[in-house]
């Protein structure tokens, strides 16, 4: 009985992970669509998007699907890592992984912007400065002319103090500068906390397959959900922790 319990519960699960993945998929459509003047799922080809994070391993942790799926658009993807993930001396051999687990996700190095400021650390009991990290980011939209920008929410997916303080930058740079500048072109798409378990499990579903086939080229499931059919934990092993 205890055997059929648990497998309800963790098919009532996987059921629901299911339906994440389906409004995430729905969520970055509309998304692209309301920037562009697409009218296919194949075409994101007008897209800039700058994908905002703080340490690296963030951009695979809990963005790869996002990422993959737009890069398979075509859309042009470009990285700003607030910090080099110095927490524990390891900033020049973490620098080096996020580039290496950019290029797997089909983000070329000359598109990737590692920051090393001084008030910007690695550390969850840091406070950042938003408006330091609101004109870091301004800098790197107009430079770019990005019409996407996609980012922590307001819980940081993981909760961490670094990723908070992107959100509340970013909403600071969209509210003072809406009438002088034009963030009603950008479109702002947030990663969302509660899809951190989704996240996880996917992590956990990947690591199976790719126990199975690890050698698969990174693309995204012929499935109508956005599950990677690139093994993650090839992303995950490049990062230090």
């Amino acid at each position: 009985m205890g055997i059929y319990l648990a497998a309800l519960i963790l098919l009532s699960f996987l059921l629901w992970i299911k339906s994440i993945f389906h409004r995430h998929r729905l969520t970055l459509l509309k998304s692209l669509k309301r920037v562009t003047n697409m009218t296919s799922e194949t075409d994101g080809a007008d897209v800039t998007a700058l994908l905002v994070t703080a340490h690296p391993d963030d951009e695979c942790m809990f963005f790869a699907p996002t990422v993959i799926r737009l890069v398979e658009l075509k859309a042009r993807v470009h990285v700003l890592c607030l910090s080099e993930g110095n927490y524990y001396n390891q900033g020049a051999r973490r620098k080096q992984e996020l580039l290496d687990s950019c290029a797997v996700l089909g983000i070329p190095a000359s598109r990737v912007t590692i920051t090393d400021h001084k008030n910007l650390p690695d550390d969850p009991k840091a406070e950042w400065s938003v408006s330091l990290v609101s004109s870091v980011i301004a800098k790197h939209i107009r430079a770019l002319s990005v019409n996407m920008v996609l980012t922590f929410d307001g819980r940081g997916v993981s909760g961490h103090a670094n990723h908070t303080a992107i959100y509340k930058a970013v909403r600071l740079l969209f509210a003072l500068l809406g009438d002088c500048w034009p963030p009603e072109e950008i479109h702002l798409l947030l990663g969302a906390s509660p899809q951190l378990a989704a996240a996880l499990l996917s992590l956990l579903h990947c690591w199976l397959r790719g126990l199975q086939a690890s050698q698969s080229r990174h693309a995204l499931s012929s499935l109508s959900t956005p599950v990677v059919s690139l093994p993650v934990h090839q992303l995950i092993a490049l990062h230090v922790h």
